[in-house]
């Protein structure tokens, strides 16, 4: 059956890291803002990133907190800034892709693990609300993948059969349950190219 929706990942398929060498973003974290990767983990990201990119907390609610006590000299603001502009080199060959896609009828949506602000900056400052028709998120969608609900709520959104329907990810547990849901899927890997997405939605 012919696909109607893509669905399309965006950390390790459409976002590659740094904008310059493609790097991890806290690559020179401690370098730059003078505290290491470990202590952001060790207060912010083990024990509330999971209510955070769910939708039960705010980013700014546990941010603000943790750098008071890791780093009281950067402003959660300049930290939320750094963190999204170094976050943001786009995978731009993949766009003409899109266009021909939408052109032909097939809708072309992001289905990603994000929190609210950056959501809100991938669509509107990184544009990429220009060259698909919308997004699904996990503090939106109150569930994160590889959930099977993640799966079950875009489906209901989107009113499609799960045939007509592929995800692309880089993640083999994502597209495991994506194809337990019983849409069609394909792990992204980094060989792969524009053309892919042309074969797999034919």
């Amino acid at each position: 059956m012919r696909i109607k929706a893509l669905m399309v990942d965006v950390d390790g398929v459409l976002v590659e890291g740094r904008p310059g060498d493609g790097r991890h973003w806290q690559t020179s974290l401690e370098e730059d803002l003078g505290f290491p990767p470990d202590a952001l983990d060790e207060h912010f990201f083990a024990p509330f990133w999971d209510d955070i990119v769910t939708g039960r907390a705010g980013l700014m609610e546990h941010l603000e907190p943790a750098l008071r006590k890791i780093a009281p000299h950067v402003s959660p603001a300049a930290f939320v800034s750094y963190w999204f502009q170094k976050d943001a080199r786009l995978a731009t060959p993949y766009f003409a892709e899109f266009a021909r896609l939408r052109s032909s009828g097939v809708g072309v949506f992001l289905a990603t693990n994000q929190e609210h602000l950056r959501a809100a900056y991938l669509m509107e400052t990184l544009r990429l609300a220009e060259h698909v028709d919308g997004i699904f998120y996990s503090a939106r969608l109150g569930v994160k993948k590889p959930d099977p609900e993640f799966f079950a709520r875009i489906q209901a959104a989107v009113a499609v059969a799960g045939d007509e329907l592929l995800l692309v990810d880089d993640s083999r547990a994502n597209v495991d349950a994506a194809v337990e849901a019983g849409w069609g899927a394909h792990l992204w890997t980094a060989g792969d190219g524009p053309a892919i997405l042309r074969t797999l939605c034919s």
